[in-house]
């Protein structure tokens, strides 16, 4: 190709990168991850408190600060990722607390746990209803809490009310004392197997684990939850506690980001969980979580993409930042070449054609001015020997490629030729 061609070439791919950069930069944001980010956790001394450190220690070891920020729980997180100003960008959620119209600002990066629906008793209690819980004083967390909201609806589906109980708002850990001291009757949470205030109160004399023996009408009725049991002396063999299967209402708990939130961190999250959750528990099977499920709210496109195929192959083998910018540039160049080669493909015919549309509008010109020759008379000599002299002039600085350069040659011949034959006649009629 000669340099003409090429020219023209750079001067569009140049076009189309900057373009596709600016575009870029205003559409995806900086390609630089950020060095810090803060999840909301829940309240002190619960499951997802613990997750939080687990996540910060497994980011540290790729450079990013992860801040855990304890919640109340659920319905917080979910305030707080909401408000772009408060500076949440990821946080544990607990299934049914909202929808994709709701917050379209945010997206999920899977399932990661069951939560169950604990619910302590002081004393025996009868399987089955809630009635019997008429005058008695039980802790649903404070307001904030996903435990708060899922206990009023399946107090409400029961008929219970405040004016039946009297609910309290008290953190886990000060339900878990007010309980083993005797000043409150029950105590609900909603929280992982592993939180010590679960397995504190599993062994404590004098507290006993209610069940859900109905659990099914209740996942018929809210789909969003899940039925699963604890199997009998699986908190203390040695003491058979529970003394039998318990089944247990669940939500699932994803975690959840704000749409804008840098791939690199989404996969950097994505591969922690991976490690976190996806061990073998009582609840779930080997590689049960993290799991491509969008119970709320849809998939973020990193979290399909680590679910289909795995961390991206950038993220795997290069550091942080020039993995970013990588992907960047993948997404950048692969549909540029598509424009490109096509481009690099007929440019030279296009060239060409431009090329060769400059030499024959001069030998249009040319042949006009012969027919005009023929047929002029001797005055109209002189002005047609001028016009072949610009004609000349205009071949003469015509910058055409080498290998046109024989057909810009030819014409320059006709051209002498023709003014020739007007300096013959004007010869002979001076001589006449």
């Amino acid at each position: 190709m000669t340099q003409g061609p090429l020219r023209l070439a750079a001067v569009l791919v140049l076009l189309a990168v900057g373009g596709a950069a600016v575009w870029m930069a205003v559409a995806r944001g900086s390609p630089f991850p950020p060095r810090t980010i803060t999840m909301a956790t829940g309240p002190d001394g619960g499951a997802f408190q613990v997750l939080g450190e687990r996540y910060r220690e497994v980011l540290r070891r790729s450079g990013v600060d992860l801040r855990v920020v304890p919640t109340a729980g659920g319905v917080e997180n979910l305030a707080r990722l909401r408000d772009e100003s408060s500076g949440v960008s990821v946080a544990f959620l607990e299934s049914g607390l909202t929808g994709q119209a709701a917050s379209p600002d945010l997206v999920s990066l899977g399932t990661v746990s069951f939560e169950p629906l604990w619910f302590f008793l002081r004393g025996a209690a009868k399987q089955g209803t809630l009635l019997q819980l008429q005058g008695k004083r039980i802790s649903i967390e404070p307001e904030g809490s996903a435990t708060r909201v899922l206990a009023r609806r399946l107090l409400a589906l029961n008929d219970v009310d405040e004016s039946d109980v009297v609910l309290l708002g008290l953190p886990p850990e000060r339900s878990a004392e007010a309980l083993l001291r005797g000043e409150i009757d029950g105590a609900v949470m909603l929280t992982s197997w592993h939180s010590p205030v679960v397995r504190r109160l599993l062994v404590a004399d004098g507290i006993v684990l209610q069940g859900y023996p109905r659990a099914d009408a209740y996942v018929a009725l809210f789909p969003s939850l899940s039925k699963v049991v604890l199997p009998t002396g699986v908190a203390d063999l040695a003491h058979n506690i529970p003394p039998s299967d318990v089944t247990l209402l669940a939500v699932e708990a994803s975690l959840v980001v704000r749409r804008n939130l840098h791939p690199a961190i989404q996969y950097l999250l994505l591969a922690a969980a991976a490690e976190i959750h996806g061990r073998p528990e009582i609840f779930q099977k080997p590689g049960r979580f993290p799991a491509a499920e969008a119970v709320d709210l849809p998939l973020s496109e990193p979290a399909r993409e680590f679910y289909q195929s795995g961390v991206p192959f950038a993220y795997r083998v290069l550091p942080l930042w020039l993995a970013g910018i990588t992907e960047r540039l993948l997404i950048l160049l692969i549909p540029l070449l598509v424009v490109v080669f096509p481009i690099f493909r007929f440019l030279p015919a296009v060239y060409q054609y431009l090329v060769e549309t400059r030499i024959y509008r001069l030998y249009g010109r040319l042949r006009l001015l012969e027919q005009d020759i023929e047929e002029a008379g001797e005055g109209q000599l002189g002005a047609l020997s001028a016009e072949l002299d610009e004609l000349a002039r205009q071949a003469s600085h015509l910058s055409v490629p080498l290998y046109y350069s024989q057909r810009l040659f030819i014409l320059k011949g006709h051209i002498a030729t023709a003014r020739e034959q007007v300096d013959k006649r004007l010869h002979q009629g001076a001589m006449a």
